[in-house]
């Protein structure tokens, strides 16, 4: 991985996740209500705790994806399926903006369409190829 912009974007998501999971620990362990989440449509703490639980173990996993990308964690996966997950969160990440701009409470609207976005943005800018890495493909 080269460029700063690449390490800038690294170095603002890796944060930025760690914020949206201790959001999430906030939420199950009722700091935060859970009706301002998931669009409005959790109907039972149960569903709060799946939801919540499902939503923390992604954001580690994007975590441990974008820094076995950067080579922090000892890689066993090739770059081509990391470069594909990491790619299917960008789109995953601009999805959900639109269905946070759907929201129900204003909270979720205000605070994770800018949030999510920005997420898409950032992964793209860690995964897309640049100029010069294109140019050295197949000439090592």
């Amino acid at each position: 991985m080269n460029g700063t912009s690449k390490w800038k974007a690294l170095k603002i998501m890796i944060p930025l996740l760690s914020l949206v999971i201790i959001f999430h620990l906030a939420i199950i362990t009722r700091l935060i209500p859970y009706q301002v989440v998931w669009a409005g449509k959790l109907k039972s703490v149960n569903e709060m705790y799946a939801f919540e639980t499902a939503s923390i173990a992604m954001n580690i996993f994007i975590i441990a994806l974008l820094l076995l990308k950067v080579k922090h964690l000892k890689r066993n996966i090739s770059s081509k399926i990391l470069d594909t997950l990491l790619w299917l969160f960008v789109i995953l990440f601009a999805v959900n903006t639109i269905g946070n701009l759907m929201a129900e409470t204003l909270f979720e609207k205000l605070v994770f369409t800018p949030l999510t976005l920005l997420s898409s943005i950032l992964i793209w800018v860690i995964v897309r190829k640049d100029k010069d890495e294109k140019e050295n493909v197949g000439t090592s």
